[in-house]
């Protein structure tokens, strides 16, 4: 079974906000008290809550994401390590609702990495001097830097910049598939199915093992 790559997922056009904090944990990104719900909805409120808001919950005027010219962002120019910390998926879940598609960054932590790239969120990254000169780019504008994320040819491009991105080729199949983690396995449905009937023909005793002896149990044998 193949799967039809989707073609508007090859090119991603962004509008960017610069977040220069490195070390940015995914505590911070999406704080403990808005992990309450039993779904995923709902975390866009806490999404950077205690950067964007103070402690009587007023928005804090001066931070990037409270302005209004950057009101419609959907890429983040990231700091180094950005999403180091806990393995709350939460945090992933809260970008995207707050209506992030991609975060541009040097490097990730290895966790939140994994779970980006599992529910779709793009992470691309790139190397520590381009990462700076795409977020002094970002930084000298007023308003949201324009960005194109070239997924198929792995470049990441600016009005000022362009630089190649990382991205392993199974993340980098699974965005432009449109698929997850089960999905990219059931990708390989006819790949399994015969390996599994390969499998059961040359050791047939252990096929269904555990249903039989179940059965057999039952039966009083």
């Amino acid at each position: 079974m193949t799967t039809p790559r989707q073609e508007d997922r090859a090119v991603l056009q962004g509008r960017a906000a610069p977040l220069d904090i490195a070390n940015l944990d995914t505590d911070q990104i999406m704080p403990k008290q808005f992990l309450r719900g039993i779904d995923k909805s709902g975390l866009a409120a806490g999404l950077l809550y205690d950067l964007r808001f103070d402690g009587a919950g007023r928005p804090h005027p001066a931070f990037v994401l409270n302005q209004p010219a950057f009101a419609a962002v959907d890429v983040l120019i990231a700091g180094s390590n950005y999403g180091c910390g806990s393995s709350r998926e939460h945090a992933v879940w809260g970008m995207q609702q707050y209506g992030f598609k991609a975060v541009i960054a040097s490097s990730f932590g290895e966790i939140f990495y994994s779970n980006a790239m599992n529910n779709g969120l793009l992470l691309a990254m790139v190397s520590e001097a381009d990462a700076r000169a795409f977020m002094r780019e970002a930084g000298a504008s007023s308003g949201p830097m324009a960005v194109e994320i070239d997924v198929e040819q792995q470049r990441v491009r600016t009005a000022g910049h362009e630089a190649p991105f990382s991205i392993s080729e199974r993340h980098r199949c699974m965005f432009l598939d449109g698929l997850d983690v089960i999905g990219a396995s059931l990708a390989l449905r006819d790949w399994i199915d015969a390996f599994a009937a390969q499998h059961w023909a040359q050791q047939p005793w252990v096929k269904d093992v555990a249903l039989r002896t179940r059965e057999r149990l039952a039966s009083g044998h």
